[in-house]
């Protein structure tokens, strides 16, 4: 790939535009109505083929927006240090889907983009979903997915340890 997108640092925020472009069938806007563009995207899914329902969609949308998806699917643990090395020699990717943690390691190296660098409005989001992908005040990057996390217990075995439920999370716990 040549041309500015090469020269620019990773926009993590730019998954949010997949992710909504997914959800709107992948159209272009008026405003942006699409080109030639070739964009690298790498993502932590190295078990998709390139036949799996995950590249078709990154095409399907590349394709509906008028420019052409190069993926690379990247082991979880090395994804990081690729992106950092990457970043070092200048050949960076466009886009790099990475785990929430990752996000201020990759950000306080300067290898991310602010969604307010990118024009992305992330104003109707959540706080509690964009605090993932923030950084020194700064939002880096949008999920394209959530985790709900609960935690079950068994009571009685909880109060003959002597162990207080509220103490766990720091929240008081929901007893049904």
């Amino acid at each position: 790939m040549t041309g500015p997108s090469r020269r620019r640092h990773l926009a993590a925020v730019a998954v949010m535009a997949l992710a909504v472009a997914a959800g709107t069938a992948c159209s272009p806007s008026a405003d942006d109505p699409g080109g030639d563009d070739s964009y690298l995207v790498w993502d932590p899914y190295p078990q998709f083929a390139d036949d799996s329902a995950w590249v078709a969609l990154l095409r399907r949308c590349g394709s509906a927006t008028g420019v052409t998806v190069e993926r690379t699917g990247h082991d979880t643990t090395d994804l990081t240090n690729k992106a950092l090395l990457a970043a070092q020699q200048g050949n960076s990717p466009d886009v790099l889907i990475v785990d929430n943690p990752v996000v201020s390691t990759l950000a306080e190296a300067g290898v991310l983009t602010t969604t307010d660098d990118n024009e992305l409005d992330v104003s109707a989001m959540a706080a509690n979903l964009l605090g993932a992908g923030q950084s020194g005040g700064s939002t880096y990057g949008v999920p394209i997915g959530a985790n709900t996390l609960a935690l079950y217990y068994n009571r009685d075995l909880l109060s003959a340890a002597g162990v207080d439920p509220a103490t766990i999370s720091g929240r008081p716990a929901v007893r049904r």
